[in-house]
């Protein structure tokens, strides 16, 4: 089975395609869908719209997995996030995807086992557990990466 794990933002969307057969994960793809602030609002979230078809087309994902907002001390900031999310779930929605949905302490826990993990040891054992030679990179994609085998770690 193919998943497709997402790390939303507005101005850097990560992505991040893995296999699971049976117990193995193995690593497809990584990268982020990038938006100009000179664009407007809505032309970025249809742009974000767009490349994640381009993604869905490209890999044919049985499943996908998003991170759910967390809290922000920046609620401009949350509230974009949060409507990049909207696009980004009815995009999957309009491609019959089955979305999950994993909150920051869960991603940490099903990568590290430990709740309060710092973003490099979440990318070290990304590294680790996809068998690749070096930590991938942006952070936005090896976060979607993270995501994405959370997802693998609790679907049935």
């Amino acid at each position: 089975m193919i998943i497709l794990g997402i790390d939303p933002g507005l101005a850097d969307t990560g992505y991040g395609v893995i296999r699971k057969e049976k117990n193995n994960l193995s690593f497809i793809a990584h990268g982020c869908i990038q938006t100009d602030k000179k664009n407007t609002f809505p032309k970025r979230l249809g742009i974000i719209s767009l490349e994640l078809n381009k993604i869905i087309k490209k890999y044919k994902p049985d499943y996908a997995a998003i991170e759910e907002l967390f809290f922000c001390k920046n609620v401009k900031t949350a509230l974009l996030v949060g409507q990049a999310r909207g696009a980004i779930i009815v995009t999957l929605d309009f491609s019959q995807i089955p979305v999950h949905e994993h909150t920051p302490l869960e991603i940490k826990q099903a990568i590290t086992g430990y709740g309060r993990a710092d973003k490099s040891q979440i990318q070290e054992m990304v590294k680790i557990i996809l068998k690749l030679k070096t930590i991938p990179t942006p952070d936005h994609a090896a976060d979607a990466l993270a995501i994405a085998i959370t997802c693998a770690h609790t679907i049935q």
